[in-house]
C-alpha cells in the first residue's frame, strides 16, 4: 500500500486546477468538462445509477477468466457479481466524467479495451447514444453478464467482441479509426504498452486514448511515462486515476497534472 500512497502524495503536490492551466485547449476541457456540473445530464447519471443497482443486486455467482493482472480483492475466480460490480467497477464520480467526456467531445467511433460488466460501457454510451461503440472482453461468462444488462437497459450501439485481446484487437483496429479509445483490459506494463502502440495506427488528430490505473503500480507508472513521453502524443494530462493523451499537431507539447 506504501506506492500507491507515495504516488498520491507526489500527484499532489505537483497537480493544479483549471486555474494553472495556459493551454486553451486544456483549460477549456477542465472547465467546461473536468469541473462542470451540467445538470441536464442528470436523466443519464440516474440510468447509469440504476445499471449499477441492478448489479449489485445480483447475487449469481460466475467463473470469471482474467487474462490481465489479476485481482487485489478476489482470491478465487470464482465471484458474485454484486462483488465484481462493487470492487472492481469504475467510480460514481469518473463514471459521471466519462459520460461528460464523451459527450463533450462528441465521440462517435469507440472503442473499449476490457468490459468487465460493462459499467464503464454504459457510461460511453450515455455519452452519445448515437455513437458506435466497440468493446472487448476476454471472459465468456461476464460477457454474458453484460450483454443482458445491455439488453435490460436499451443500450444498442455496444457491440461485444469476446476472446483474447491478441485476436480481438487487430481486428477490432482494421475496422475503423476511432475518436476515443478507453483503456482498462490489462493492468500491466508491457501489455499496455503493446496496446497503445498498435491503437496508435487507428487514431486520428482529434483523438483522445484513456488509460484507467495509471498508478496501479510502478509498471503501470512506468507504461504511463513511456506513453506520454512518445513522440506522436502532443498533449497529456494525468488526473491520477486517468491518463489522457491527444494527438493535435497544432498543440505544443505539454504534460498537465490536473485534480478532479
Amino acid at each position: 500500500m506504501f506506492e500507491p500512497l507515495k504516488s498520491y502524495i507526489s500527484f499532489l503536490l505537483a497537480s493544479t486546477n483549471q486555474h494553472g492551466v495556459h493551454s486553451p485547449f486544456v483549460y477549456d476541457l477542465v472547465s467546461e468538462c473536468f469541473y462542470d456540473d451540467n445538470s441536464k445530464l442528470k436523466p443519464k447519471y440516474d440510468k447509469l445509477k440504476n445499471y449499477r443497482l441492478s448489479l449489485l443486486d445480483n447475487n449469481r455467482l460466475i467463473n470469471v477468466t482474467d487474462f490481465g493482472a489479476g485481482s487485489r480483492v478476489f482470491k478465487s475466480n470464482h465471484r458474485k457479481i454484486s462483488a465484481i460490480a462493487k470492487n472492481a467497477g469504475i467510480s460514481n464520480k469518473r463514471a459521471e466524467l466519462l459520460i461528460r467526456i464523451v459527450e463533450y467531445f462528441n465521440s462517435k467511433n469507440i472503442l473499449e479495451i476490457g468490459t468487465s460488466l460493462g459499467i464503464g460501457t454504459a457510461c460511453l454510451s450515455l455519452g452519445n447514444s448515437n455513437s458506435k461503440i466497440t468493446t472487448l472482453e476476454g471472459c465468456p461468462e461476464t460477457s454474458k453478464i453484460t450483454k443482458e444488462q445491455f439488453n435490460k437497459f436499451h443500450f444498442y450501439n455496444i457491440d461485444i467482441k469476446i476472446g483474447d485481446f491478441k485476436s480481438t484487437l487487430p481486428k477490432a483496429l482494421n475496422e475503423m479509426n476511432y475518436d476515443l479509445i478507453y483503456f482498462d483490459g490489462n493492468h500491466k506494463k508491457d501489455s499496455t504498452i503493446n496496446y497503445f502502440e498498435q491503437c496508435l495506427s487507428s487514431a486520428h488528430n482529434d483523438s483522445v486514448f484513456i488509460f484507467d490505473d495509471i498508478h496501479w503500480s510502478k509498471g503501470m507508472e512506468e507504461a504511463w511515462n513511456y506513453i506520454k513521453d512518445h513522440n506522436k502524443v502532443t498533449v497529456s494530462i494525468d488526473t491520477f486515476q486517468w491518463g489522457m493523451v491527444f494527438f493535435k499537431k497544432e498543440q505544443p507539447k505539454e504534460h498537465f497534472v490536473i485534480r478532479v
